[in-house]
């Protein structure tokens, strides 16, 4: 029988983040690793099935083979066979179709997390544990910021949401190639990862290494507690809108109706969920920045002006109120 491996720093700041993901979950639940075979998600494949059985929980895997590079099926089988010589059980390799709609990385992300919500399902599975790292979330704030995304994306990836959990957000991702080295595991390495025709490989490899050179090293730390404040304050006020939408809102057969005095009082940040919170709920559309304001000058800059049209939806202010109705009804 094979010697353990001696426990590292690397391999214990792992283990530590999974079983702090993993604390609230009922004894003999089962959770899926989402393993890609790369250093990150086997780093957390070995440390979930180091931990999952001491807390009382039966750990899996599941493999999605995008199919968009040669050789797919082989590394997804590599995947799955290291997943089962950890002992982790069951193993699923779900092979996907790749659409074109919203690039080649959103197009893989969507076929991907619906393959991991079908094994969910499939399995009874009550979480899904994702490699996403520290470094992944400077990553994605840095881009949010970039692209003018608002605080939704700026307040980067949850650690916890409906069944996705990610254990390694305050992991660095040198710490799991070190785990990985440390176990003796062998990792892939997605040549994708290095295709500066994505934006995100293009921030990895230039621009936080530009930022680090220039202002300092902890630019990636800085910008994850950025994203921990942010997503603090944006979940303050997305409840105290929940809250003041029960005071402000008037459901009718027609549509919807905020109370225009009592919007005018709120501070801009309020207002505009209030309104976003409104059209989201009533008819699922979700308003972009500029839509959001076009409304609501209809209550900060009135001055007899029309209706607003939206996607779906016709806002008009009539009688101290804003009325919102499906298009083609107001």
């Amino acid at each position: 029988m094979p010697d353990r491996p001696r426990l590292t720093p690397a391999m214990a700041d792992v283990r530590r983040a999974v079983r702090g993901s993993l604390g609230d979950l009922a004894a003999d639940s089962l959770v899926l690793v989402a393993l890609s075979g790369g250093p990150d998600s086997l780093a957390l494949a070995a440390a979930t099935a180091f931990e999952a059985p001491r807390a009382g929980l039966r750990a899996g895997a599941v493999v999605v083979d995008h199919g968009l590079q040669s050789g797919s099926a082989e590394v997804a089988a590599a995947a799955a066979s290291q997943a089962t010589a950890l002992g982790l059980a069951p193993v699923v390799v779900r092979r996907v179709a790749v659409g074109v709609e919203g690039g080649p990385e959103g197009a893989a992300r969507e076929a991907r997390y619906r393959a991991l919500r079908e094994v969910t399902a499939e399995t009874g599975a009550v979480a899904v544990l994702l490699g996403h790292t520290l470094d992944d979330q400077a990553e994605t704030v840095l881009l949010g910021l970039a692209r003018g995304s608002g605080p939704t994306s700026l307040h980067g990836m949850d650690a916890v949401r409906g069944p996705w959990r990610r254990p390694l957000l305050a992991v660095r991702r040198e710490t799991t190639r070190a785990s990985c080295a440390d176990l003796g595991l062998d990792p892939w390495l997605d040549p994708h990862n290095d295709d500066a025709s994505f934006a995100r490989v293009r921030v990895r490899q230039v621009v936080l290494p530009v930022l680090e050179r220039e202002l300092g090293p902890g630019v990636a730390e800085a910008l994850v507690r950025t994203a921990a404040q942010l997503r603090e304050d944006s979940e303050a006020l997305d409840h105290f809108a929940e809250e003041q939408a029960e005071e402000v809102a008037d459901h009718a057969e027609a549509g919807i109706s905020l109370d225009v005095r009592a919007l005018a009082a709120d501070p801009a940040a309020l207002r505009q969920r209030l309104i976003r919170l409104a059209v989201e709920g009533e008819f699922g559309v979700v308003l972009s920045r500029s839509q959001t304001l076009e409304v609501a000058r209809l209550v900060t800059d009135w001055h007899g002006q029309g209706a607003v049209s939206l996607p779906g939806v016709t806002v008009e202010r009539t009688g101290g109120v804003l009325h919102f109705s499906a298009a083609g009804t107001a």
